[in-house]
């Protein structure tokens, strides 16, 4: 999930899905400055990741996000973060009470 996450275009078209909602290649390939080809193949990176699903609207495939999975990271990393926070406050516990 976050490998997926990792790469640039795959973030921005992420971002793209999250302001502008479900999306046809087309129009994500408007936005960017790939291919639509390219496009293609972060959107499958995507998907593999569970990250967003595609369905037909007639002879379009549209891509939307997938919430759930979305939450699922967004809960990872706030736990990650609760983790940081506890320790660089032990840490700056532990060095402010060092005598030089």
């Amino acid at each position: 999930m976050f490998a997926a996450l990792g790469d640039e275009t795959r973030l921005r078209i992420v971002a793209r899905l999250c302001r502008g909602g479900p999306a046809s290649i087309s129009r994500l390939t408007e936005s960017a400055n790939v291919t639509r080809q390219a496009v293609t193949k972060h959107l499958r990176a995507l998907e593999d990741a569970g990250l967003v699903r595609s369905g037909r609207a007639g002879r379009e495939r549209i891509w939307q996000l997938q919430p759930r999975r979305l939450a699922q990271v967004r809960r990872y990393l706030d736990q990650i973060s609760e983790q940081w926070d506890g320790t660089l406050q032990r840490l700056r516990a532990f060095v402010e009470t060092e005598e030089p």
